[in-house]
């Protein structure tokens, strides 16, 4: 299936878990921080970005993390295997153009930004980026698909 996608944001959706996805407006370089190294990795404009939130929850940090990569070139934190905070990420982040859900590694841990951890309702996804959208393989019965318009203002005083 093709998805339409251009600034704004797909919400993939099952019953208990979704994934936010969105485009890279730019080009630039993203920093892995891994427990003993850095890796930097391009991005090409029109890369996908993906936050998976595995146990569902509100929607809007996913927004947040995806403009801290996009937008403000965040670098990405990845914990050693086994690390006791994989067990409080609620949300977790991929950057690549083309990337597939698995449930079966430990969020947090995975440096190589092809996979995202997922729940088991949303594995087996491949989203890869195509000119004017996103494909996306397979779609599980029960999983719905939505355009989302979002904007994060912040005023100062």
């Amino acid at each position: 299936m093709i998805f339409p996608l251009d600034d704004e944001f797909l919400l993939i959706s099952g019953k208990h878990s979704f994934l936010l996805v969105a485009k890279t407006r730019t080009r630039f370089a993203l920093c892995l921080e891994i427990p003993a190294d850095e890796y930097v990795q391009r991005v090409d404009s029109g890369d996908l970005v993906v936050v998976s939130a595995p146990d569902g929850g509100s929607v809007e940090p996913a927004v947040m993390l995806i403009e801290l990569v996009r937008t403000y070139h965040m670098p990405l934190l990845v914990l050693k295997k086994g690390h006791p905070g994989s067990k409080r990420i609620t949300r977790v982040i991929s950057v690549a153009p083309e990337i597939s859900t698995s449930c079966s590694i430990q969020r947090g841990t995975h440096p190589e930004q092809h996979l995202v951890c997922s729940s088991d309702e949303l594995a087996g996804l491949t989203l890869t980026s195509i000119d004017g959208g996103v494909r996306i393989s397979t779609i599980p019965s029960g999983v719905s698909l939505k355009a989302v318009k979002c904007w994060i203002t912040t005023e100062f005083s």
